[in-house]
């Protein structure tokens, strides 16, 4: 018996399979831009496809990272801001395998919502694709899920997809070659960065103030505009530092601040002693703070505080590094050194922080 033409459709079901060929069609310029050696950049196959030894390497060890937004892409929602949202999931990602030594190869995205928005969705896209032609990284694919029932009306989800590579003899950290006494550098945030919104978001309720309000903290700015700033992207300063030597470890400080993340670069036996003094507080980390009468201690492991990156060198490598940081946008500073310590490696912190 033949089926009716007018029978139930994929489309009334929630899917719109011609909005998700749209988007693909929208954002296609975007990716293409983000084209580097060894890939091409197309969208629409199966699988993108990298060729590492058009990248140059020799002998290479691969380096994946995968993360998402977390609540701050409620911020992003509420107040309908997407340009920027995607720098925050690339640089989750990309921060987080250039610590290793790795340089950024390619990238992957991954939006899922209830109904598919396709320019809420291109917006967002091309915000990932800039960061990523930024970070010298490749968007050579991803996936749209549109799931009707599982995400409320305007909600969406991201996710990324990091793959880098490093030669052999760079891999980071180089735990072997730490001592007491080396340096660490501090090398400045934007802002909140991408961490600790569950908790922003709850100052700004205690606040009493709207996401369009004006920012106390930002002139000029309203307190969504200012609190979506994007996470800063470290891919080629921290390649140009390590390209000046002297750089035996990273640390990318994320969620747990510099209390939880800096031990991951560091061997046992040596903890980092940080001076608080030596770290510039971002206005909105004092408004927080001040706002909901936060400790220093929960502040400095929720919080980057004003410190989204940390370097650990010799200190006969000191100005280069810096330099390094500088030259390539970043603002840097001495912020504390190697201490010899017992156990596992931990953060000892001088002074407090001015907040």
């Amino acid at each position: 018996m033949p089926f009716p033409e007018n029978g139930l459709t994929y489309k009334d079901a929630g899917v719109d399979i011609d909005a998700g060929e749209a988007l693909v069609e929208r954002i296609g310029p975007a990716a293409k831009a983000t084209r580097r050696r060894g890939a091409d950049a197309d969208l629409g196959g199966f699988g993108g496809l990298f060729d590492l030894k058009a990248a140059g390497f020799a002998d290479p060890i691969l380096v994946a990272g995968t993360d998402g937004v977390g609540t701050k892409l409620k911020l992003a929602i509420d107040t309908r801001r997407f340009e920027n949202i995607g720098q925050n999931l690339v640089a989750m990602c990309v921060n987080d395998i250039v610590v290793q030594g790795a340089e950024p190869l390619f990238f992957l995205d991954y939006y899922a919502t209830g109904k598919l928005e396709v320019e809420a969705a291109a917006v967002t896209v091309e915000g990932i694709a800039r960061a990523c032609k930024e970070s010298g990284c490749a968007l050579i694919g991803g996936e749209t899920a549109e799931m009707p029932g599982l995400y409320a009306k305007g909600d969406f989800d991201l996710a990324g997809f990091a793959v880098g590579a490093v030669e052999r003899g760079d891999i980071l950290p180089k735990l072997g070659a730490m001592k007491a006494g080396d340096v660490l550098i501090g090398v400045a945030s934007s802002g909140v960065h991408s961490n600790g919104f569950s908790l922003v978001r709850k100052v700004v309720e205690k606040s009493g103030l709207s996401l369009n309000d004006a920012a106390p903290f930002a002139a000029g700015k309203t307190l969504g505009e200012a609190l979506l700033t994007p996470t800063r992207l470290y891919v080629r300063s921290c390649l140009e530092a390590m390209k000046a030597g002297g750089v035996k470890g990273l640390a990318h400080i994320t969620g747990g601040g510099i209390t939880d993340n800096l031990p991951h670069c560091l061997p046992g036996g040596l903890d980092g002693e940080v001076d608080l003094a030596a770290v510039t507080v971002l206005p909105v980390f004092q408004w927080l703070a001040r706002t909901a009468g936060i400790a220093e201690s929960e502040m400095l492991r929720t919080f980057n505080c004003g410190i989204g990156m940390v370097a650990v060198t010799d200190e006969s490598h000191v100005d280069a590094v810096m330099a390094a940081f500088q030259q390539n946008g970043d603002m840097a500073v001495r912020i504390g050194k190697l201490t010899s310590g017992t156990g596992e490696a931990k953060v000892v912190y001088l002074g407090t922080l001015k907040l």
